[in-house]
C-alpha cells in the first residue's frame, strides 16, 4: 500500500485497502467497510498491536469527523452467523462509548480490541456511540456483528 498514514473513507462499494498491523482489525474495518457501502483505505505506521489499534481508530475518526453534521445520528443492527449486535451513533461533540460486550483477549491483544478502537474512534470524531450485543457466542462472530452494525450506523448517520 502506498497511502500516507492515515484514512480515506468515500461513498462507494464497499471496498477496502486496510493496513492496521492487527490482522484481525484489517478483518474487521472491512467488513465495516462493505456494510457501510464506504471505499475505504487506510494504512497504519507499524508500532505495538495496541497503539496500531489506536492510530487506526483515530485515524478513521478524522475521516468520519469531516463527514457527518454535528447532531448527525444513525443506527445499525447486522447480524454475522449466531451473533446479532446493535450500534447507534450521534455525532454529539461529547465523546463517550457505551458497551454490554466485553471482549478482552481477542486479536493477541491483554486489552478489548473493540473497546479501545471504538474509544479512539469516538473521542477524534466527537461520537456518541451506544454498543449492544444483542445475541453471540463466537468471538469472531460477535466483533463482525459490532463492526458491520458500526458500518451500517455510520452510513446512515452521514445521510441523516
Amino acid at each position: 500500500m502506498s497511502v500516507p498514514p492515515g484514512a480515506r473513507l468515500d461513498v462507494g462499494d464497499g471496498a477496502s485497502n486496510v493496513a492496521t498491523g492487527v490482522p484481525v482489525l484489517d478483518h474487521l474495518l472491512a467488513q465495516l467497510a462493505a456494510a457501510g457501502r464506504f471505499d475505504l483505505v487506510l494504512e497504519i505506521a507499524p508500532d505495538e498491536p495496541e497503539a496500531e489499534v489506536d492510530a487506526a481508530g483515530r485515524a478513521l475518526g478524522e475521516a468520519v469527523a469531516s463527514r457527518l453534521a454535528p447532531g448527525a445520528h444513525g443506527f445499525g443492527a447486522v447480524p454475522a452467523d449466531e451473533a446479532l449486535a446493535q450500534v447507534v451513533v450521534e455525532a454529539s461533540g461529547r465523546p463517550q462509548v457505551h458497551s454490554n460486550a466485553d471482549l478482552t483477549g481477542v486479536g493477541g491483544l491483554g486489552s478489548d480490541l473493540a473497546a479501545r478502537f471504538l474509544g479512539a474512534l469516538a473521542d477524534t470524531a466527537g461520537l456518541t456511540l451506544h454498543v449492544r450485543l444483542l445475541e453471540g457466542e463466537e468471538t469472531d462472530h460477535v466483533l463482525e456483528a459490532i463492526f458491520k452494525s458500526l458500518g451500517a450506523a455510520l452510513a446512515a448517520a452521514e445521510r441523516s
